[in-house]
């Protein structure tokens, strides 16, 4: 519930980081998976282009093949259908795309198509959480194919090239790993949950309790998702409830850290899911349908939420709206052949808030002028023979991959001259032309989009805080109820601390989006901070009355 009685105002204009945005990272853990993945994916169309001489048709194969980028974080069961549904979205925002290109040859409205586009595209994807990659990569084949010379006529076989390349992306990306190792996902959400409470435990704070209390959420879903229990995922049920107990109950120290360390190493190499003994108090049924239907009913929401009006989603899809439309006619009076970069430039920019948005845009900027020189380093060699373009291609469609989870600018290095070089396919180009219109177009897709995103406001995002912290107190007090249930049943103790943590979850997203973002209403953090500290104290002792905790471990209070 909102504290109207404590209210800190958020400044009107935060301060932009410069270096910040640019810094690397430390890789994913399971960044090979959607790089391998699409490098199959692509490189079996492309192949078969190559040998009827029809490379000229790769453009709508590769919208299918980069469906391959998506669902790598899902368990199988939930990833064959998300997959699914990636694909029939890309052919869905293709057809649309090549009907009206056909139609009308007018720059004018092809790029308020291409706007509309990918502000919807924004929306559906932020609604319904698909990512990463997100909506960019749907941005991308819809604003090329504005662009491309197309016949009503060929439109059936453009899109049957583009579905027949997603069921090869669906049965790579979900058929082939789950025959090798049918309970990878589940192990790295696992290994994820017991890294974090390890961190927690070796330096206790509230930053590294919030990150642990986060990964268990995840690991849990990732769980509920899996479908029918194994006895691999009954060991990592009991992991996951050791690192949740880990958390609550405050157990410190490196020797608690490097136990749960070894856990998370052992859970994600090939061998056996390591069986620590059951945590009392354990539920006997995890993965019942009661609770599939739950974790399912509970995405449904979601996407309503996301799209109902009301919704902080759509002033950031508006954004996309308003800046995609402003970079393609900058871009085209100014000259540009390809105002469709400039398009793609700007939605790649919009994220949570301003100054998220903001980092994108240096990092988008930095990525792209770098890897325009990339492009011209490999133009010659490309442009010798058909497999020396496709190996370019299919080598920087990796790069990217193993690179953006460093940063979005060093994947950048790595995805422009895979984009220039698609342009290869139908033929070549003058390189100056190109190298001048990319450049121009990242420079003014960028300042447009970024001023899109400082004039479209977003004062929606406190209203989403403040209706975060309301669910919180309500599932707080649910869990508080049950808790004082004289025999409560070890069902209903575990809803309530599974819809206690996602709630803080939810929470302390909502306060990050809002924190970013420029000219917000007042927002009390101390109201923020209170819900959080009361959420974790009722979680502990939900867990401690599940007999997850020993007594003494537990301090709090309800």
């Amino acid at each position: 519930m909102s504290d109207t009685t404590i209210r800190s105002a958020r400044p009107a204009v935060r301060r932009l980081p410069l270096t910040g945005p640019l810094r690397l990272n430390r890789p994913s853990d399971m960044w090979f998976k959607p790089a391998t993945s699409v490098v199959v994916a692509t490189a079996i169309p492309n192949l078969v282009l190559l040998a009827l001489g029809r490379l000229d048709l790769v453009m709508y194969t590769m919208a299918g093949s980069l469906c391959a980028l998506y669902g790598h974080n899902l368990p199988y069961a939930r990833r064959a259908g998300t997959v699914a549904g990636v694909v029939l979205g890309m052919a869905a925002g293709l057809g649309a795309a090549l009907v009206v290109a056909s139609l009308t040859t007018s720059t004018a409205v092809l790029i308020a198509v291409g706007a509309l586009l990918a502000a919807g595209q924004k929306l559906l994807c932020d609604a319904t959480r698909i990512g990463p990659p997100g909506p960019v990569i749907f941005t991308f084949v819809t604003s090329a194919a504005l662009f491309a010379p197309q016949t009503l006529a060929q439109v059936p076989g453009h899109l049957a090239l583009t579905l027949g390349a997603g069921a090869i992306a669906w049965l790579v990306t979900v058929v082939a790993p789950a025959l090798v190792r049918r309970d990878g996902p589940e192990r790295r959400a696992t290994a994820r949950a017991l890294d974090e409470a390890a961190a927690h435990a070796a330096a206790p704070g509230h930053a590294t309790r919030r990150a642990a209390v986060a990964a268990v959420h995840a690991a849990w879903q990732t769980l509920l998702a899996a479908g029918r229990p194994t006895p691999a995922r009954r060991a990592l049920e009991r992991l996951v409830v050791h690192a949740e107990s880990s958390v609550l109950d405050g157990t410190q120290g490196l020797a608690e850290a490097g136990r749960l360390r070894d856990w998370a190493g052992l859970t994600r190499a090939r061998g056996p899911v390591p069986t620590p003994p059951p945590a009392p108090g354990t539920g006997a049924e995890l993965f019942g349908l009661d609770a599939e239907r739950t974790a399912r009913r509970g995405s449904l929401r979601a996407l309503l939420r996301g799209l109902a009006p009301g919704s902080p989603l759509l002033p950031v899809a508006a954004r996309t709206l308003v800046g995609c439309a402003l970079a393609g006619y900058a871009c085209s009076a100014l000259g540009v052949g390809r105002p469709y970069w400039a398009i793609v430039t700007a939605a790649s920019l919009y994220q949570a808030n301003v100054t998220l948005s903001w980092n994108r845009t240096l990092q988008r900027t930095l990525g792209n002028l770098i890897g325009v020189l990339v492009f011209a380093a490999v133009l010659p060699v490309a442009r010798t023979a058909p497999l020396a373009l496709i190996g370019f291609c299919l080598l920087f469609a990796f790069s990217a991959e193993a690179l953006i989870t460093r940063n979005y600018w060093l994947g950048s290095v790595a995805v422009t001259p895979m984009a220039l070089l698609v342009l290869e396919y139908a033929g070549s180009h003058p390189a100056g032309e190109l190298i001048g219109d990319r450049l121009l177009d990242t420079v003014i897709g960028a300042a447009v989009g970024f001023l899109a995103a400082v004039l479209v406001t977003n004062r929606r995002a406190t209203g989403r805080v403040e209706r975060a912290l309301a669910d919180a107190e309500r599932a707080r007090a649910h869990a508080v109820q049950t808790l004082a249930a004289p025999e409560p049943a070890p069902a209903a103790l575990d809803a309530a601390r599974r819809r206690l943590t996602g709630s803080l979850v939810e929470l302390r997203e909502a306060d990050d989006a809002a924190s970013g973002e420029w000219w917000q209403p007042e927002l009390s953090q101390e109201a923020v901070l209170a819900a959080e500290q009361a959420g974790h104290r009722t979680l502990a002792a939900t867990a401690k009355r599940q007999g997850l905790l020993v007594p003494a471990q537990e301090n709090g209070a309800v």
